[in-house]
């Protein structure tokens, strides 16, 4: 089973070897820790502690079980309409066990977004489900509350399948899964990932597992050496459909499906719905459900700019983003893994701390990375478009595209990286001469204005609950320049 290391990596003043993906630097006082008191670790939310036992055997009849709940804070951000605009339902509505509501309420999960509410009725009836919408708008809830309530505990094999393109988001998912299903008393959640022991997986699904959370290439693996069984899996799900649908993965996800019952329910989720889906859900899926809540590819809540520079100007351009901007957690894109080391490398030159990582590295590592950058342990992370695909991270209020993409669908999925359920984010895209015409595609293709990056940016825009400009926050960019 993939499990995250909880290690910290040791701090390193100076520039350092990298330690598997980790690269520290002496911090500077910037504009990074504006709020943060210096610290090199993010605050935690606090959490309402209250006597409960791990499961709700110690819940009896007439008891009001919401006052034994542990509720993080409640998180009073701005939030967009993508998470707003509900139809009012609550989470009791759909008569859900009552531990998996204690599940849900403990994530800070307070009312169903509009996804949701689309989604989980639906998906609780067994219907097939298409669903498009926004990243960062709750559809790993949408699909994992229906899932979770289906399984039944009195039967012993696999009952549900989640693929998904990454081992990151499948360690996300298998998280997210075991956290609101704790009180359910005995779901057997797993996650299983290339890059990891197969022989571990093997051991493990001699025991009892109810969920698998995978990528493709290691399920089907274990699928024909008979180890998965899954034949009597009635839900597979699959998350980022798009990218499990295109050349990389859509043979493995036939062939997974070909060792399925025939009566199974499919449900795909993503923010993109190309041909290819479209090919897919008239092959397999029975008169779908189809939910649309993105009628344009937009992403509202995410102040988008640009800054034209030459490819030698770059590195000083983050330089003086990361000494003005108030940067909680950033994530830095870059086009190949060799340009990823060396920045992460040049970042902790200029005294910050950077984490980076990239396909190339050992699984071992990059699960570190993911579950130390998740849990706040460093304010910037460089990386691949491998962190493109359903990584959620709330902290996140920054995302800059060091080389820019070449597709609209990349770039809609790396600037959502920030602003996550309805949160404000800021993405600001280094453009060199070669990427304008990139850029000027993009804008048409997503209908959206990227504009020329200004003189000093409102912190308001990206920072939760600021309520004024810094009146010294002028001249913010000393090299920007004008309209391409």
């Amino acid at each position: 089973m993939a499990t995250a290391r909880t290690a910290s990596p040791a701090t390193m003043i100076g520039v350092n070897k990298p330690t598997n993906g980790h690269f520290k630097g002496q911090t500077k006082p910037t504009g990074q820790q504006s709020g943060l008191h210096g610290t090199s670790q993010l605050p935690s939310a606090p959490i309402i502690r209250s006597s409960i036992p791990q499961s709700s055997g110690g819940i009896k009849f007439g008891d009001d079980w919401k006052k034994c709940l542990e509720l993080p804070q409640k998180d009073n951000r701005v939030k967009t309409s993508d998470v707003t605009s509900t139809k009012g339902n609550e989470f009791e509505d759909y008569c859900l066990k009552r531990e998996l509501l204690m599940g849900i309420f403990e994530m800070g999960w307070e009312k169903p977004s509009p996804i949701q509410e689309e989604s989980i009725p639906i998906a609780l009836s067994g219907r097939d489900i298409l669903a498009r919408a926004k990243n960062g708008t709750g559809k790993s809830g949408a699909y994992l509350i229906p899932l979770l309530e289906r399984i039944d505990l009195k039967k012993d094999h696999i009952q549900a399948i989640v693929m998904v393109p990454t081992r990151e988001l499948a360690l996300q998912v298998s998280q997210i899964s075991i956290q609101i299903s704790k009180h359910l008393g005995g779901v057997k959640v797993m996650a299983t990932t290339g890059g990891t022991n197969l022989r571990d997986d093997i051991m493990r699904l001699d025991e009892i597992v109810h969920v698998v959370i995978a990528t493709p290439g290691r399920i089907l693996d274990l699928i024909k050496k008979g180890v998965a069984k899954v034949n009597k899996a009635q839900i597979m799900v699959m998350d980022e459909a798009d990218k499990l649908l295109s050349q990389d993965f859509v043979i493995l996800i036939e062939d997974i499906i070909s060792f399925l019952p025939k009566d199974r329910q499919i449900l795909l989720y993503s923010a993109t719905f190309p041909i290819s889906v479209q090919k897919f859900m008239n092959k397999h899926l029975k008169k779908p459900y189809e939910i649309n809540l993105m009628e344009e590819l937009t992403l509202k809540g995410i102040t988008q700019y640009y800054a034209y520079v030459t490819e030698k100007q770059k590195v000083h351009c983050l330089n003086t983003l990361f000494s003005r901007l108030q940067i909680n957690q950033s994530i830095i894109f870059c086009n190949s893994t060799q340009r990823v080391e060396l920045l992460a490398k040049k970042i902790t030159q200029l005294g910050y701390s950077c984490f980076y990582i990239h396909a190339k590295m050992m699984q071992e590592y990059r699960n570190r990375v993911f579950h130390d950058f998740r849990n706040g342990l460093c304010r910037n992370l460089v990386c691949t478009d491998l962190f493109t695909r359903g990584i959620d991270i709330q902290a996140v209020n920054v995302v800059i595209n060091f080389d820019f993409p070449k597709s609209a669908e990349t770039y809609l999925h790396r600037i959502g990286r920030s602003g996550r359920f309805g949160h404000l984010g800021l993405a600001i895209n280094l453009i060199t001469s070669d990427d304008r015409y990139n850029l000027k595609s993009i804008e048409d293709q997503l209908v959206t204005d990227i504009k020329p990056i200004p003189g000093s940016i409102d912190k308001s825009l990206y920072v939760a609950e600021y309520h004024s400009v810094d009146p010294d926050d002028d001249d913010v960019y000393s090299h920007r320049t004008c309209e391409i």
